[in-house]
């Protein structure tokens, strides 16, 4: 009763509005109602006919002028649309504008990726931190709820504010919900606070095993959990859709080398992302601030690789994860001709061409993973003594063990372990000149 109106199932046809302020940013502004487009899109609503309006200043009622929007409602009833899409974030109160002058169903921005977000939830996690957000956007627009229920003024006489004046219904329901909708904030949290004590304690029994951890970051859509299946032989869920999964999924992968390390595919950041989203899924993005180093995807074949790039960078600096060593990898780079890519090179010199649906680049890509790990493990060369098997059993253990022989009386093993093993094996290192002399 006092959650946002689930407009999704309700509304087949939408028109969509992007506002601007400054002539400098008509540009951004077009690609972002590009980007609304294929948002709407998402929740399989039809977009009808769409406008970018400039406007040189904001209006308190509408947001921009009232004869513009006059036009804009007219525009909306005579394409056939039952919902505007504002692609810039409404106040409760401009909403209700909107909504009470046009006779449709309005929303904006910050609405669309709600309920794409919801849609989406799999995880208990998720659906919580949707619900968390999904809360905290419904709380302040609790009025509009209740407009049947309208204020009933009058005293003794009828008249407007008398001494006897009554409070109407409408708002004492609003007070009942009000109460109602925060004691369900509170426990939505608290529900979230212990799945998040939960995932930590997950994060304590991985760190008893002490592998390097990765965290695959980028724009939605980019193809960060197809670059998890292919790197892992996962089954993390793929779809050509924005927000197509919001949970994270964590699998354990092998370099070529035979190093063990663990990757983590996160949720899509896009453009304009509500600031509460970022605060709801701040547990489920914590993976990136608490890897090793990130994998930071980029859409190659978009005209806005840049754009989606530096998202993401202002996102994770948010996280608190702006510092951390980054592995940038172009993906798509086989839809892209050879003009686009020399315009990739100039834009990300540190850049790895990738694809990771026809297999190209990954094998560069593997080599800067191994570059991030190297001060992390060491290859030995081995000759143990059959009477200290226990070493045989901690490489197999700690490391990966590559080669392994018995031929000659002792253990010949070649082997991968971390550093802060490597002295326990110091006095069993192979001498390079006799093996160089076989």
């Amino acid at each position: 009763m006092f959650d946002i109106r689930e407009k999704p199932q309700n509304v087949d046809r939408a028109f969509l509005v992007g506002a601007y302020f400054d002539r400098r940013k008509a540009q951004e502004s077009a690609d972002l109602l590009e980007e609304l487009k294929e948002l709407v899109e998402t929740l399989g609503i039809e977009v009808v006919g769409s406008e970018l309006v400039f406007a040189r200043e904001m209006t308190a009622r509408h947001l921009i002028g009232k004869g513009k929007a006059q036009e804009l409602m007219e525009a909306a009833r005579n394409a056939g649309a039952e919902c505007i899409v504002f692609d810039n974030e409404f106040s409760p109160g401009q909403q209700r504008a909107w909504e009470s002058e046009s006779k449709l169903c309005v929303i904006d921005r910050h609405e669309v990726i709600l309920d794409i977000f919801n849609m989406r939830a799999k995880t208990r996690e998720a659906r919580l931190q949707v619900e968390l957000a999904r809360m905290e956007y419904s709380i302040p627009r609790l009025t509009r709820m209740w407009a049947h229920l309208d204020r009933q003024g009058g005293g003794a006489g009828g008249g407007v504010g008398g001494a006897g004046a009554a409070r109407g219904e409408g708002e004492t329901q609003l007070e009942v919900d009000r109460r109602m909708a925060y004691k369900k904030l509170d426990r939505v949290k608290a529900e979230l606070e212990e799945v998040k004590k939960q995932r930590d304690t997950m994060r304590k029994e991985r760190s008893r095993v002490p592998l390097p951890h990765a965290a695959i970051v980028g724009y939605t859509n980019a193809g960060k959990s197809s670059l998890l299946n292919k790197l892992t032989d996962a089954d993390a869920y793929v779809e050509n859709k924005l927000f197509a999964t919001l949970d994270t999924t964590t699998r354990r992968m092998e370099l070529p080398d035979g190093q063990a390390m663990l990757v983590t595919d996160t949720v899509g950041f896009v453009r304009n992302l509500p600031h509460d989203l970022v605060q709801s899924f701040r547990a489920t993005l914590e993976e990136a601030v608490l890897a090793d180093f990130l994998i930071h995807v980029v859409d190659a074949s978009s005209p806005h690789a840049y754009s989606f790039y530096q998202t993401t960078t202002e996102v994770l600096a948010e996280l608190g994860a702006g510092d951390k060593r980054v592995v940038l990898a172009l993906n798509k780079v086989d839809l892209t001709d050879d003009s686009r890519q020399m315009e990739l090179r100039r834009q990300f010199p540190e850049g790895i061409f990738i694809s990771v649906k026809t297999g190209q680049g990954l094998e560069d890509l593997f080599h800067r993973i191994h570059d991030m790990l190297i001060d992390r493990v060491v290859r030995l060369d081995l000759s143990i003594p059959l009477d200290r098997m226990d070493l045989v059993a901690l490489a197999h253990q700690e490391g990966k063990v590559l080669a392994e022989s018995y031929d000659r009386g002792v253990a010949d093993i070649q082997c991968v372990v971390p550093k802060r093993f490597e002295s326990r094996f110091t006095e069993f290192v192979a001498k390079k000149k006799k093996s160089a002399k076989k």
